[in-house]
């Protein structure tokens, strides 16, 4: 059994409920997707309160404004406007969807494995020691899946369409880099898609206002980064500006909307700048989440050009994280 963290996802996992983007196929709107974006906005708002209507469905609605997101493009809180559509990249360097790997990843949490992982190329964020580098730095790498293909890998590797209830994977976890480049084509397969599983978004969680109404009733489980306890740490080392407001404003949103399991990364020379007040806010903020503290840090990517974290995390340092967490009667995750 699911603790309360995440009772929802384990009914889903049981049967006894269906993923929320199959509610989202279901649920007609009010909306003529040729409309003006303000018609469609208001359309998706009155939707998400439960009106009906004999126009779109809510997924395909989601669909036509993540696109339209895009076309000058404030999926991310960066805003770059770029025109992706026209070949002209943001601050990510995303241009169209591209995959790295996709596999039943056993690494994750426990609640989470098997979990069907998609990577994608590309990320909002600049951090120096990023641990996916290869992948994050580089948007052009990968293969372009269609969506509609992509709908088929998810039903294979589920093993669950509709009415079947044996499963290879207990979700999808899109991730990355960060998937956030890339909501348009998440939302674009899963219009296609009819396998009953959860759906994880595992993110930076930099996302804008709009693109986090857009994962509102599609997201099952919100598998969160919170990195930092500071805007000075978040921009000498991921290249971020404004991180707790737009972090902590987001993590609220997706608390509101879903379950939620945090990680935190214990950097190396910041457990008092970074942990602690991460732990804290977690701990006032934000009911029946579960958070993994993390020990995984290795100096990858530039990590040796800031002297702080160019060394592996120290025992006692991480020690010290893990007991701050119980302290705050944080709900272990792993």
């Amino acid at each position: 059994m699911g603790s309360k963290a995440l009772e929802r996802y384990y009914r889903v996992l049981d049967g006894d409920e269906i993923a929320r983007y199959l509610v989202c196929k279901e649920r007609r709107t009010d909306a003529d997707l040729s409309a003006s974006t303000d018609e469609l906005w208001a359309a998706h708002r009155r939707a998400l309160r439960g009106g009906d209507g004999d126009g779109a469905d809510l997924l395909s609605l989601k669909g036509e404004l993540a696109e339209r997101l895009q076309s000058e493009c404030v999926l991310c809180e960066r805003r770059c406007r770029a025109r992706r559509g026209e070949g002209q990249a943001g601050h990510c360097g995303v241009l169209d969807a591209r995959v790295t790997s996709e596999f039943i990843h056993m690494g994750e949490e426990p609640d989470l494995v098997p979990s069907y992982t998609v990577f994608f190329a590309g990320c909002t964020f600049d951090c120096v020691y990023c641990q996916n580098w290869e992948i994050s730095t580089r948007p052009r790498s990968g293969v372009r899946i269609p969506p509609d293909e992509m709908a088929r890998m998810i039903e294979g590797r589920a093993g669950r369409a509709r009415g079947l209830r044996t499963s290879a994977a207990r979700n999808v976890n899109w991730v990355g880099g960060d998937p956030t480049s890339n909501l348009p084509y998440i939302l674009r397969t899963l219009q296609g898609c009819d396998a009953d599983i959860a759906q994880v978004w595992n993110s930076n969680m930099y996302l804008s206002e709009e693109a986090m109404e857009l994962l509102d009733s599609v997201v099952d489980v919100y598998l969160t980064d919170f990195k930092y306890g500071n805007d000075a740490c978040a921009m000498r080392l991921s290249g971020v500006p404004e991180y707790m407001r737009v972090v902590t404003r987001n993590h609220l949103k997706a608390r509101s909307h879903a379950e939620m399991i945090v990680r935190h990364l214990v950097l190396p020379g910041h457990v008092e700048c970074c942990t602690r007040p991460a732990l804290e806010w977690i701990a006032s903020n934000l009911e029946d989440v579960k958070v993994n503290v993390m020990a995984q840090y290795r100096p990858e990517h530039r990590a040796r050009e800031f002297p702080e974290i160019s060394r592996r995390l120290r025992t006692a340092e991480y020690e010290e994280a893990v007991r701050t967490a119980a302290d705050l009667g944080l709900e272990p995750a792993d």
